[in-house]
């Protein structure tokens, strides 16, 4: 193999001189190429002889050097482009602007609107004969002249402006949140480099601008970017399960199967691959390209299925790469279901907006129908008219009015502005994370971030800088405390460890000078290998002349370092035809393999068992315990003849002769102590998982502060915690490892298997009052379960390998662990915002529903017009949900416990300042309505005629409506019952544009609305009751906030579910085809009237029989077939394990559950489905009553394993 590599740099100028004229003939064409990709192991053996030669053969028609790699002028690397495509798979279209907005305008709310605008737009152009004020009653006449029923179009056409506003700012929002998912997908594309030979130097170029012709550097961890055929391998071993689906490791080699293909990973070794197939040619590309051409044909057909769903639809597309699911899961996509991606907390929020939707819908109802009735009973039963064929027209105009007065009600009541500040509040979180060194893969990881509990941490280059060096040695018999002086070791010696050091690590890892003129030489490639190579330097050697004597392609065979190994071994064929083993690895495991050590004078002496002891106590166990890595470096002869069997690795790891153990420092990174500290305080607790010696790792853990002097703690060995935790049978016990994690601070020589069992174990565990949230940092191939198996897996962005950011949901882009303290920082602070604008947002509901609904049937007219109804829902949905969501996080946010995953989303504290600020806007709206005639001395605007212009009246409710709204908004800044409301404000620039803007806009509907708003110009002194009103708001929620919440037991019910009510049966089956929750009860309102009777006589025979505050023991329906369709897709993606979440009304969650582990077959073939897996509160028997257990004591025999 070597003589034929070499040989190849001979023709390579030759060729290119005598080619370079017609540079677009190659050898090969496009379609001969893809078609040899399709071929597999010998068969493409066979074909690269028969066709080509050899492989070198295959890089002359590639016009390419297998040592050397491309030239790179940028001509010819141009001219491949064009001819072989360009290595990048195009992405799906986003979304239109015009598309956007057709989405926005789906919502049934507005749809309806839009319907009752147009219907009065009709009716006010429509002008009946004759004299019809008389005929038609005196609820009709009053004082209209004619300019004024000339202006009657105007309400209509405002209503129809200020939808089309609604529907502008909703497709706006999503369209950036569209455009910034694209942003992070392309930096996630951008920050991977792969590294290939061109012009005989190994550069790193973006996966993008890789050619076919290129020669790449494959190495283990890589996730191979393009196809390939293998040119030279060492050991290699790639999974190729996402492309075959068999999770077996397939072991490559030149001479039986070469072919690489794109989207594998590296599990084990390295090698050079000859690039053959890029972009859309290559095995995922075709694979791409086929999905993308059977999307468009799907997509025709399911245009109809594809209405019901909102802009969620598409918005995750592109992060989800790292759960391509199996085949299942892609018939499931296929079948025309939009992917939704909901996190815990968008569950709760959908949730919450349903059951305040279902009250807002009930209460417009009712004020049609009561405003209905009023006019009819008055017209034809007291004033005792006909209904006459010409005055239809005029009562029609009323019924209109009405309906349009219900709808805005139900405008109001519903809170789309929810699901907009959760995504708001995310993306924004997401953007400014990225700053902080995190890039978020996927969104709702930033949220669980904020409920982590626990985190499990390497310790390398994560609690470390990486950056090894070598301190002490052990040479020849004497122990140096620094780096020795070279001329004092024995020179045989000193020759052995420069040779074994150069030779037996991988050519990758090399030191460069500086890029500073004072800053420390660049380690490059593995970092260990990096200390070494340091080392030899320190030494006064040079370990390139010794690889260019040996140059990669003359390694006779390489054992490459893996988690079974813990050691890496390369062979050498001699000038005598013997071999030569170098091998390097964790000390105590290479040294009991080592029969012999050199002496002081550089000779081999016997070195048995008792010497090993006592080396281990006298060197090894006084460097672990100043903290460092101890790596033993031996060697072994064979002879030439009888070659040695070298695939039976277990003849050939032994008898090794012990030439140095070196002690290598990895300095604590000066910001993680700090770092760990804020986590304990934050009451998160930190574990440290690695693979090092145990002194080594505790003495690192103390330095970090995981364990501090005087705490009971443990710190185990991988073994010793297999052996506790596995019962006779070798089988993981839970309660074994309960016993075990809450304790346990160091976890060292583990494996990963190890680090999966201890993190899966922490998140099932039963121990404690909630389930634990667990983040677990990786950056090796072998972490990839681990990571996926925790509810928020942290690669690492420099050291990580692809296959651990495939698995990871954020990435570190600066390997540091302060990094994660940040993350959790964000995660909470997307929950307070929420929160913050859910305080707000329900005031203004409460309010604005009682105010339309006592104010429709006491003067028959609602005080707030329907379009200043649709001015209030824009600010608070809107424009609130910008501000409120992007308040920056504090430190303050790591000063409390993490909230736990069944927090009500709404605290005592909040429930308190709701109603306390309901109750003051509700007092100041009334006694304006009632009383504001008489008090600012103007025309009362109850009772107006149908047409009549606005008054002074109702203008100054509605200004002092939204004033208090303005004010309100600043008191919601706060949730945990702060005094100091303004504290920070000014670190918010959005808040402060956003409050001030709108007060602008507010002056100007005011002074120059006019009819369109109802709105008459305001003097100056009613402006300044106005405000003095609004700002009442900030005096009342310093009242509020004195007010102990714990004095206040009726609030306790508020935050959490009080009755385990029941989805009607009809509901269930009625339409299993929709997803859309909000929308879906809109259209229930009929079943929901006929239910109102039968729920309150049960709940009356409940309270009864219980007075307790849980309702559990409610006979449910029986359900036999039907399950929530919340369940039903993938696209809800509820997290590993949901427990038991309260909210407003716990309704939903419970029997969801129920009913889908009721119904569904066991084995259930969506892999997202693991809301069964562990912590929830499930009713296993529906029909029967009362077999749920308390909140806190999940049934926890279901296990559905990933």
């Amino acid at each position: 193999m070597g003589d034929m590599t070499n040989s190849a740099v001979d023709f390579y100028p030759k060729n290119q001189r005598g080619e370079s004229n017609h540079a677009g003939e190659f050898g090969c064409s496009l379609n001969e190429l893809r078609s040899f990709m399709e071929l597999r192991g010998s068969e493409a053996v066979q074909k690269i002889q028969d066709t080509y030669g050899d492989m070198n053969g295959f890089c002359r028609r590639l016009k390419t050097s297998p040592t050397e790699g491309l030239a790179g002028n940028p001509a010819d690397l141009e001219n491949r482009r064009q001819t072989f495509g360009r290595n990048f798979i195009p992405p799906k279209k986003p979304k239109t602007f015009l598309q956007l907005i057709w989405e926005a305008l789906q919502d049934v709310t507005l749809i309806i609107l839009e319907l009752a605008a147009i219907i009065s737009l009709g009716l006010s152009f429509y002008q009946p004969p004759g004299e019809r004020s008389e005929m038609c009653g005196s609820a009709a006449g009053g004082v209209e002249d004619e300019g004024e029923s000339e202006a009657g179009w105007i309400e209509g056409a405002a209503i129809l402006l200020s939808v089309i506003c609604v529907v502008f700012v909703t497709a706006f929002n999503d369209w950036s949140k569209e455009k910034q998912f694209r942003g992070l997908q392309s930096r996630i594309e951008q920050e991977q480099k792969f590294a290939v030979v061109r012009g005989g130097q190994v550069i790193q170029i973006p996966v993008s601008e890789i050619v076919t012709g290129d020669i790449a550097q494959i190495k283990y961890g890589d996730l191979l970017p393009a196809d390939g055929i293998l040119i030279q391998g060492n050991d290699l071993k790639i999974d190729e399960s996402s492309l075959t689906g068999e999770s077996d490791h397939v072991r490559k080699s030149a001479d039986k199967d070469p072919m690489l293909l794109s989207g594998t990973h590296v599990m084990e070794g390295s090698g050079k691959m000859l690039v053959s197939a890029v972009g859309v040619n290559s095995q995922t590309g075709i694979i791409f390209t086929l999905l993308g051409a059977g999307g468009e044909e799907e997509e025709k057909k399911d245009k109809k299925a594809k209405k019901q769903d909102g802009a969620a639809a598409m918005e995750m597309q592109p992060l989800k790469s790292a759960e391509g699911g199996d085949g299942d899961d892609k018939e499931k996509k296929k079948s025309g279901t939009p992917k939704k991606e909901k996190s815990v907390l968008q569950g709760k929020l959908t949730k919450l907006a349903v059951q305040i939707g279902k009250a807002g819908l009930v209460m417009s109802a009712i004020t049609v129908i009561i405003l209905v009735l009023y006019f009819a009973i008055d017209t034809f039963v007291i004033q005792k008219l006909q209904w006459l064929p010409e005055c239809t027209p005029v009562y029609i105009q009323f019924f209109v009015k009405f309906f349009i007065i219900g709808v805005t009600v139900l405008v109001v009541a519903v809170p789309e502005g929810l699901p907009l500040a959760v995504t708001i509040s995310l993306a924004y979180s997401v953007k400014k994370m990225m700053k902080d060194n995190n890039l978020v893969r996927h969104l709702d990881a930033c949220e669980t971030m904020g409920n982590a509990t626990a985190i499990c941490s390497d310790k390398t280059g994560t609690l470390t800088t990486n950056r090894m060096t070598v301190v002490q040695a052990y040479v020849g018999d004497v122990h140096y405390k620094e780096v020795p002086d070279p001329d004092t070791l024995p020179s045989k010696s000193l020759d052995m460890l420069v040779n074994a050091i150069s030779l037996n690590s991988a050519y990758t890892s090399k030191i460069l000078p500086p890029e500073k003129e004072v800053g420390l030489p660049r380690q490059v490639g593995n970092k260990t290998e990096c200390g070494l190579l340091g080392f030899v330097l320190d030494l006064k050697r040079d370990y390139q002349t010794v690889r260019d004597q040996t140059p990669e392609e003359k390694l006779y065979k390489v054992y490459t370092f893996n988690s079974e190994r813990k050691s890496m071994s390369t062979v050498i064929k001699m000038q005598d035809g013997s071999f030569r083993m170098y091998s390097k690895g964790a000390s105590e495991i290479v040294l009991k393999k080592c029969s012999n050590i050199l002496n002081t004078a550089g000779e081999a002496r016997v070195f048995r068992p008792r010497d090993r002891d006592e080396m281990v106590k006298k060197v090894i166990e006084p460097m672990a315990c100043d903290g460092l890595r101890t790596i033993c470096i031996a060697f072994r002869d064979f002879p030439g003849s009888p070659e040695p069997d070298w695939d039976n690795e277990n003849n050939i790891l032994i008898d090794l002769t012990c030439i140095a153990v070196v002690g290598i420092e990895d300095p604590v990174r000066p910001e993680v102590p700090e770092a760990i500290r804020k986590c304990q305080r934050a009451g998160i607790t930190v574990r440290m998982v690695t693979g090092d010696n145990i002194n080594t790792a505790r003495a690192i853990a103390i330095k970090c502060g995981i364990i501090n002097p005087g705490e009971d703690f443990i710190c185990l060995e991988g073994k010793d915690f297999n052996r506790r935790i596995r019962n006779e049978k070798g089988e993981v016990e839970q309660e074994r490892i309960d016993k075990i994690w809450p304790k346990l601070r160091v976890l060292a020589r583990s494996s990963p298997t190890d680090k999966h069992t201890l993190v899966k174990g922490i998140i099932d565990s039963l121990h404690g009052e909630r389930r634990q949230v667990v983040a677990v940092t990786g950056d090796g191939t072998n972490d990839g379960p681990a990571l996926k198996k925790a509810d928020v897996g942290f690669a690492m962005g420099i050291a990580g390998t692809d296959v651990a950011k495939e698995a990871s949901d954020i990435i570190l882009t600066d390997d540091n662990f302060s990094s994660i303290v940040k993350a959790v920082m964000w995660g909470r602070n997307v929950y307070d915002s929420i929160s913050k604008f859910l305080q707000f947002q329900l005031t203004v509901n409460v309010v604005a529903v009682i105010v339309a609904f006592t104010g429709a049937c006491i003067t028959q007219d609602s005080p707030l017009k329907a379009v200043q109804m649709l001015w209030v829902n824009l600010i608070m949905d809107t424009f609130a949900s910008l501000a409120l969501a992007t308040e920056p996080p504090t430190e303050a946010l790591l000063m409390r416990k993490p909230y736990g995953r069944n927090k009500p989303l709404i605290s005592r504290t909040m429930m308190k300042n709701i109603l306390g600020h309901g109750i003051y806007q509700l007092t100041v709206i009334f006694t304006l309505l009632f009383a504001g005639e008489t008090i600012f001395n103007i025309d009362s605007g109850r009772n107006a005629p149908l047409h009549a212009p606005p008054s002074e009246h109702y203008t100054i409710i509605f200004n002092t409506f939204v004033l208090m709204q303005l004010f309100n908004e600043i008191n919601a800044r706060k949730i945990h019952g702060e005094k100091n409301v303004f504290d920070g404000i000014f670190r918010n620039p959005i808040f402060c544009s956003i409050v001030f803007g709108t007060f602008a806009i507010q002056i100007v509907i005011i002074q120059f609305g006019g009819k369109p708003f109802s709105c008459i110009p305001l003097q100056i002194d009613q402006w300044l009751w106005c405000i003095v009103l609004g700002v009442g708001e900030l005096l009342w929620g310093q009242i509020i906030s004195s007010i102990p919440t714990n004095r206040l037991k009726f609030l306790k019910e508020a935050g959490h579910g009080t009755q385990k009510d029941d989805i009607p049966e009809e509901e269930l089956n009625e339409d299993a085809e929709e997803i859309d929750h909000a929308e879906r009860e809109l259209r229930r309102g009929q079943i929901l009237w006929f239910r109102g009777l039968n729920r309150i006589q049960t709940q009356i025979r409940v309270v009864k029989a219980f007075r307790s505050s849980l309702y559990e023991g409610l006979e449910k329906p029986e359900s036999k077939s039907s399950i929530h369709n919340f369940m039903t897709h993938p696209e809800f993606r509820i997290d590993d394990s949901q427990p038991h979440i309260p909210l407003i009304d716990d309704t939903d969650i419970e029997e969801d559950v129920a009913l889908k582990q009721n119904s569904s077959p066991p084995s259930s073939p969506n892999k997202n489905n693991n809301a069964i897996d562990s912590g929830i509160n499930l009713t296993t028997d529906t029909s029967k009553s009362a077999t749920s257990s308390s909140p806190g004591s999940p049934l926890h025999s279901l296990e559905t394993s990933l």
